[in-house]
């Protein structure tokens, strides 16, 4: 399931024959349309709600786009209020400012201000439009005290740092077909950088067709195009990028895919991974947890009781589809040591490669040399250094282990080297982190060296 989550089904470009959109929409995998309100005078919000009732596909946003704030007022406000509350409304916007228009940049403010404080009394969540004017909307939001998850800026287009503080703000990022655009490779390098679980799809049709329809009319059915590149990007397959963003849609919205809970197998790309637990040894600072989160590329992995080994084992089911099998879940696997040796073994004899995702403190937990009972059962393991000294460690990933717990990871890296094939140290790039100090403790050991993307799990 895709969601093209900014269109504007009230322009006449799409709305003159807008049941063929519709079904050209579906024909492609876009099941859901939000058609956004506002983008033609503060009156097309009452037809943007209008079409959300004559389609299960469609729902609506009710608000005023800067280049129209010239026509915001009390009869406005009073119009955006009482449509605010339709059922079919699922958010508030766009809005936002724009350096571009002629209009006013006090009357865009005052637009953009009512708006954040209707969505803040609805519920609901903004979509915001920004052009030349990053700084200022940025400040506005924290001025107004917007909380984190409040939103998305929508066709974003700007730098990798102007994307950096959108996430630190909680909003999600929503790329258009500019992406496939030949001279778009900056903007190709921050679809990169933005986590795939704060990140969402839209075409703003009927403008900015992608490629290889660019130069025709735009419309919902093309998302489909913006998909494909997003995953070649994110090196997902189409399959993991449908879910991750339509579960993300649904996270913000209430529109697309609800993520199924409790997930102890979930495939990505051509692995497939193994949720066995929730614990962990470490309470690490960069951990989604600690926020509550644990959405893993379009997965809920929050899991209740922990699953046996032969409940595990039944999930899977035939594993030959996949290039290998994967112990990490939203926790520390080898905390269940004898659930993995267990479930390695049956893999081990259909064949399988196995992978473990590891802290580096189970020997050090179990008190025992655990890479050793490791042996012939693992393929590969990667295991989290995430500092280049103990104290820096103790900050960033605080156990009761204190700065000890650095000391056993890296014996920890030490003993795989023994009886692991492949043994990988990887740190999460952290800012001020440094990490090139951890590369060189890497390279004394003897072992492969991989830096995570902050942010970006799974």
């Amino acid at each position: 399931m895709l969601v093209d989550t900014h269109a504007h089904l009230d322009f006449e470009e799409l709305n003159s024959d807008l049941n063929d959109v519709i079904k050209r929409a579906a024909e492609s995998g876009v099941h859901k349309i939000i058609t956004v309100g506002g983008g033609k005078g503060i009156e097309s919000n009452r037809t943007t709600v209008d079409i959300a009732h004559k389609s299960d596909a469609v729902f609506a946003t009710v608000g005023l786009h800067p280049e129209n704030a010239e026509f915001f007022s009390p009869a406005a406000e009073e119009t955006m209020m009482q449509l605010s509350r339709d059922s079919r409304v699922v958010g508030i916007g766009e809005t936002g400012l724009d350096r571009k228009y002629s209009v006013p940049f006090d009357r865009q403010l005052d637009s953009f201000i009512f708006q954040i404080n209707l969505a803040r009394a609805n519920n609901l969540p903004l979509m915001i439009h920004s052009r030349l004017a990053h700084r200022e909307v940025i400040e506005t939001l924290k001025a107004e005290s917007v909380n984190s998850g409040s939103g998305v800026f929508h066709c974003f287009a700007g730098t990798k740092d102007e994307a950096r503080e959108v996430l630190d703000l909680g909003f999600y990022i929503s790329f258009t077909g500019i992406i496939t655009f030949k001279n778009a490779s900056d903007l190709r390098d921050v679809v990169k950088y933005v986590p795939a679980e704060r990140l969402l799809l839209e075409t703003d049709a009927p403008f900015l067709s992608p490629e290889p329809v660019r130069g025709k009319r735009n419309e919902p059915a093309n998302v489909l195009h913006i998909a494909r590149k997003v995953a070649e990007l994110k090196a997902l397959s189409l399959d993991d990028i449908a879910r991750i963003t339509s579960s993300n849609a649904y996270r913000l919205f209430g529109v697309g895919e609800i993520p199924e809970k409790g997930k102890i197998v979930y495939g990505i790309r051509d692995s497939l991974y193994l949720n066995i637990t929730n614990r962990c040894t470490n309470v690490c600072v960069f951990c989604p947890k600690i926020r509550g989160s644990y959405a893993v590329k379009g997965y809920d992995l929050r899991i209740g009781k922990e699953p046996e080994a032969e409940e595990i084992i039944k999930a899977i089911g035939d594993p030959q589809k996949y290039t290998e099998v994967v112990f990490c879940g939203f926790g520390e696997p080898l905390l269940r040591l004898d659930a993995v040796k267990s479930i390695s073994i049956w893999l081990k004899e259909k064949g399988l490669r196995v992978r473990i995702d590891t802290d580096g403190l189970a020997s050090l937990v179990h008190g025992k040399n655990i890479p050793a009972e490791l042996k012939g059962l693992v393929d590969s393991i990667s295991v989290s250094m995430n500092a280049p000294d103990p104290k820096t460690y103790a900050k960033l990933c605080p156990s009761p282990y204190g700065e000890q717990a650095f000391h056993a990871v890296l014996e920890f890296i030490r003993q795989s080297k023994d009886y692991i094939p492949e043994v990988i140290a990887t740190v999460v790039a952290l800012p001020h982190l440094n990490v090139e100090e951890c590369r060189k403790i890497a390279d004394t050991i003897g072992v492969k060296f991989r830096i995570r993307e902050h942010n970006s799990i799974g």
